[in-house]
C-alpha cells in the first residue's frame, strides 16, 4: 500500500524546518569573524543534508509500548507480493505454515527488513550528536558570560568610576584618608604562592603610611571553599589579636575565595569585617577555564585540561578544582546556594587589557634571584615574565572569539558583584598588572598600582559609611 500524498504532514519537511532554525541560530554565532560563521552555516547544511539522507521514506520513527509495529513489506522475488503482518497476528499460533510458505522464511525477511532502520537511526542520532557537540564547542561560553547582569531578581549595580577616579587624584596629591582604625588584608590569586612578589609593594606602601596591612597565605591553587575556611581564621585571628574590623581587598581568585568566606561564614564574621573590593575577579566566571576544563570545549580537542591537570596537580602541587570552580557551571551551583550578604558593602573593579604593540615588550618583575654577596652586597636578579604580551594574546582572543571586552582572563561583565559599588576605568590595564610591577616605567600622569588599591579601598569606606548611615536612619 503506498502511502497517501494528502493528509499526513511531510517528515523531511518538518526536518527542513527545524534545520533551518538551527541554522539561522549557528549564523549568529560569531558575528565579528565571517570565516568562522561561514564555517559554522556550513556545518549546520552538512547536518541537514546527512540527516535527510539517513532518513527511510515511509519510517514514523519507534512506536510507543502499546502500539504496533509497521513493517514495510519486503520486495519478493517472484513478483507477488510479500505477506505483511502485524506484531499482534506474529504472536501466537495464528500464522499457519503454508502462509509462512507464500514468502518465503517470515522470521528472516522480518529482521532483515528491520535491520536498515536500526543501522540508519543509529547512523543518524550518532552523526546529529556529533554535529551537536560541534555547534557546542563552537559557541562555547557566548551564553553564559555576563548571565548574573540578566537576573532581574539580583540588586542593582551602582557605577563608582567617577567617584573612585576623584579619590585617586587626591592620593596622587598625598591625600591620604585611609582609617587606621581596621587592618587591611590583601587577599591574593592563582599561582601565588610562586610569584613571591605578588601584592608585596602594596604592602610596603601601605605600612609606610603607618598602616596595618598583612598578605593572606593561603594555598592559592586550593579549591574555593578550602581557602573560604582559611581566610575565614586568618579574620578571626586579625581580629582577636588587634580588636579591629578587617578590610578585604582579593585580587582574581582570591576576590571570589574571599566573597566565598563571607557568604559561608557570615553569622561568625559580620562583626568582624568591615566591607570587601574584589579586583578583577571572575565572581560570574571564567570564559577561560571554562573553555579549557568543560567538557565538549576546546581543552577536550587539544588536551589542554590534561595539561593543566598536570601543571596544577604535578607541578604545582595544587588541586584542578581550583581552576574548575572558576567555571560558569560552578559558580552558578555555589551563587544559587550561598548568595553572598546584602548587608556586606562592596566595592568591584574591573579593567581592560591594552592590545597595542607597546605590550609585547613589556616585561613584569614577578620574583628576583640573590646571589652571593660581592663587597658586602648581595646581588638581586629580577625575574621577569612577559606576562602582559600573554594577556593582551587571551583578550585578542575573547574578543574575536565574543566579542567581549575583559582583561585577558576575566570578562568585564562577570567581575561586578550584584549589589556593588563598580569601578570601570577606560585606562588599559592587564590582569596582572594589579600586583605586578611593570620593568617599564609608569607614565608620570598615571597612579600605580599601590595607589589605586588606595584609592579602591577608600572607596569601600566610604561605602560602609553610607550603609551604616543608612542603617542608623531606618532604626529611627
Amino acid at each position: 500500500m503506498e502511502p497517501s500524498a494528502q493528509g499526513e504532514p511531510s517528515t523531511s519537511a518538518s526536518v527542513d524546518d527545524s534545520q533551518s532554525v538551527n541554522r539561522a541560530e549557528d549564523s549568529q554565532l560569531f558575528p565579528t569573524i565571517p570565516a568562522l560563521n561561514q564555517a559554522a552555516s556550513n556545518l549546520a547544511e552538512i547536518a541537514s543534508y546527512f540527516t535527510q539522507c539517513l532518513q527511510v521514506p515511509g519510517y514514523a520513527g519507534i512506536p510507543e509500548e502499546g502500539q504496533e509495529l509497521a513493517i514495510l513489506p519486503p520486495v519478493s522475488t517472484s513478483g507477488r507480493p510479500a505477506l505483511q503482518t502485524s506484531s499482534a497476528e506474529l504472536d501466537g499460533s495464528s500464522l499457519s505454515t503454508s502462509e509462512i510458505n507464500i514468502s518465503g522464511s517470515t522470521s528472516q525477511e522480518t529482521s532483515g527488513q528491520m535491520a536498515p532502520f536500526g543501522v540508519f537511526q543509529n547512523g543518524a542520532s550518532l552523526f546529529q550528536g556529533l554535529v551537536d557537540r560541534a555547534r557546542k564547542t563552537v559557541r562555547g561560553s557566548a551564553d553564559d558570560i555576563g548571565w548574573l547582569q540578566r537576573i532581574q531578581s539580583l540588586p542593582s549595580i551602582e557605577d563608582g568610576t567617577t567617584r573612585f577616579l576623584e579619590i585617586l587624584d587626591s592620593v596622587r596629591k598625598n591625600e591620604h584618608k585611609l582609617p587606621d582604625s581596621v587592618v587591611y588584608l590583601l587577599v591574593p590569586g592563582l599561582f601565588s604562592n610562586h610569584g613571591p612578589l605578588y601584592f608585596v609593594k602594596t604592602k610596603a606602601y601601605f605600612s609606610k603610611m603607618g598602616l596595618v596591612c598583612h598578605i593572606a597565605k593561603i594555598h592559592s591553587e586550593s579549591s574555593v571553599s578550602k581557602n573560604a575556611r582559611e581566610i575565614k581564621e586568618y579574620i578571626e585571628e586579625i581580629y582577636w589579636g588587634s580588636r579591629k574590623r578587617v578590610l578585604l581587598l582579593g585580587h582574581s581568585k582570591g576576590g571570589v575565595d574571599s566573597a566565598a568566606a563571607l557568604s559561608l561564614y557570615w553569622p561568625q564574621l559580620k562583626d568582624k569585617v568591615a566591607g570587601l573590593v574584589i579586583a578583577q575577579s571572575p565572581y560570574g566566571g571564567s570564559p577561560v577555564a571554562s573553555d579549557i576544563l568543560r567538557e565538549g570545549q576546546l581543552g577536550d580537542y587539544v588536551m589542554l585540561r590534561k595539561v593543566m591537570e598536570i601543571l596544577v596537580s604535578k607541578v604545582l602541587k595544587g588541586d584542578l578544582q581550583a581552576l574548575e570552580d572558576l567555571t560558569y557551571e560552578r559558580r552558578k551551583e555555589f551563587l544559587s546556594q550561598h548568595p553572598l550578604p546584602p548587608e556586606v558593602p562592596v566595592v568591584s573593579f574591573h579593567t581592560e587589557a591594552s592590545i597595542t604593540p607597546s605590550v609585547l615588550t613589556a616585561l613584569s618583575h614577578v620574583a628576583h634571584v640573590e646571589l652571593p654577596a660581592t663587597a658586602g652586597n648581595p646581588a638581586r636578579i629580577p625575574v621577569v615574565m612577559p606576562l602582559s604580551a600573554a594577556l593582551a594574546a587571551c583578550s585578542q582572543v575573547l574578543v574575536a572569539r565574543y566579542g567581549e571586552k575583559s582583561d585577558g582572563l576575566v570578562t568585564r561583565k562577570d567581575a561586578e558583584v550584584p549589589g556593588s559599588l563598580a569601578v570601570r576605568p577606560e585606562r588599559k590595564l592587564d590582569h596582572a598588572w594589579m600586583v605586578y610591577s611593570s620593568m617599564n616605567k609608569e607614565p608620570g600622569d598615571q597612579a600605580d598600582t599601590s595607589q589605586v588599591c588606595e584609592a579602591l579601598l577608600t572607596l569601600l569606606v566610604e561605602v560602609a559609611q553610607k550603609r551604616r548611615h543608612e542603617s542608623a536612619m531606618k532604626d529611627e
